[in-house]
């Protein structure tokens, strides 16, 4: 790939923002009391039209959002041609609406029935399975899609699911965790090989945090580095030699791991302070601290840009969600933290490349609040309310987009030999 225009975008996920589809795993969590229930999302399965137009006003000219896999195909083996051609539909009306489609094919939820196959953690679903739905969604949606994000955080999947029991299937087992973590690391890679060559991007998206020891005790020193290895080292080795390199498990040489993506994309919320107890906490200290738990720290998505440039040299980076949740109740108050935040990490963003680092774009999480997997209704992130009302950080992110465009324009005007 070479660098062009930069891309701003805005992300969304088709459970968060459609709701959740009846066959799938999060459907069957919700009924269970194990999330709040997520209904039709933020309507985007109605409005995407007015969203994309809204979106595409506002200098946002990329989207990502997920074909949920449990809606194009709900029972094993039979698909719906009406969601098929309703996804037809959304990323049609993203391109004639000026907004360029990423398309994103796991996003947490799967169907039921491969949950029940152990999904991931499973050799033989997961080698079947997954890269049969892979290459449909290339042949069936491809030629309107402008990029691939095709797995949504694999550590964030496995831990959630398989280590905190938080999300589906519920586990608290660290030897399956690392079979998903494992899993669906290849699945990356399964993807990659149905998707490269079409002449779309592929991209990562990791979910990354700076990590810092809560004091300067041994256990907290040792915790931090634990997870330090599993956020970032494995996955960075994968990608640099082709090898699977888990605690406490024998190292697997998968040479077609290496550098499995066009893109390194990854997610940025927040840095972490690890406990003597392995326990999380804000970082830093005594800052204002949001629903989700995250002090906002734009240092940190400094120190995000900066390592991945030094461990990933030559490799070209893509900020896949960059955003802030604030209570709904907070309101206005809410919004002006937002667009302070999201101010302060474009300083950062325009440095780090200001500096050689190759980000090659920015997507903001989200477009139009939306269901927060755990927390409903109650956390707002969007940069339009769900009456599609343009927030101030909208208002902010449009003005910066403009003024970049601005500044792009001028410089290469400059570069431009002059009349003799």
């Amino acid at each position: 790939m070479t660098p062009s225009e930069p891309i701003w975008g805005t992300a969304g996920s088709s459970t968060q923002s459609e709701g959740a589809a009846p066959t799938s795993d999060w459907w069957a969590w919700e009924r269970a009391g194990r999330a709040p229930v997520s209904l039709e999302g933020n309507g985007f399965a109605r409005r995407f039209r007015d969203d994309f137009a809204l979106y595409a006003q506002h200098g946002l000219t990329h989207h990502r959002l997920s074909i949920e896999w449990a809606r194009i195909e709900p029972t094993q083996g039979r698909r719906d041609p009406e969601a098929i051609e309703h996804y037809r539909e959304m990323l049609s009306a993203a391109r004639d609406a000026g907004v360029a489609p990423w398309v994103c094919l796991h996003h947490f939820s799967l169907p039921g029935w491969f949950t029940d196959e152990q999904a991931f953690r499973d050799d033989k679903a997961r080698g079947y399975w997954w890269p049969r739905h892979v290459a449909f969604c290339a042949e069936t949606f491809g030629d309107l899609v402008h990029g691939w994000m095709p797995i949504n955080e694999p550590f964030a999947y496995a831990a959630a699911g398989h280590l905190l029991g938080e999300n589906p299937p519920g586990l608290q087992d660290p030897a399956k965790f690392l079979d998903a973590y494992r899993g669906i690391l290849l699945a990356q890679r399964d993807a990659w090989r149905e998707l490269r060559g079409a002449g779309t991007p592929v991209a990562t998206v990791h979910n990354l945090s700076p990590l810092f020891a809560v004091d300067d005790s041994v256990p907290a020193e040792r915790n931090m580095r634990a997870v330090d290895e599993l956020m970032w080292q494995v996955w960075m080795r994968a990608d640099r030699e082709g090898v699977l390199a888990f605690p406490g498990r024998a190292a697997e040489n998968v040479a077609d791991l290496r550098e499995a993506c066009d893109l390194i994309g990854f997610s940025y919320y927040s840095a972490q302070a690890v406990g003597r107890d392995l326990s999380f906490s804000p970082y830093p200290r005594n800052r204002w601290v949001g629903p989700l738990g995250y002090a906002p720290w734009p240092e940190g998505l400094g120190i995000t840009l900066r390592r991945l440039h030094d461990e990933l040299p030559d490799r070209p980076l893509l900020l896949a969600e960059l955003g802030l949740g604030t209570n709904r109740s907070d309101g206005a108050d809410g919004d002006r933290r937002r667009t302070d935040y999201l101010r302060e990490c474009l300083d950062v963003v325009d440095e780090a490349r200001d500096d050689g680092v190759d980000l090659r774009g920015v997507f903001f999480w989200t477009g139009v609040d939306n269901y927060e997997w755990l927390h409903g209704y109650d956390v707002e992130f969007g940069l339009f309310t769900r009456d599609r009302e343009p927030r101030p950080s909208a208002e902010m992110v449009r003005a910066h987009i403009a003024a970049e465009a601005e500044r792009r324009s001028t410089s290469e005007d400059d570069d431009q030999p002059r009349p003799r």
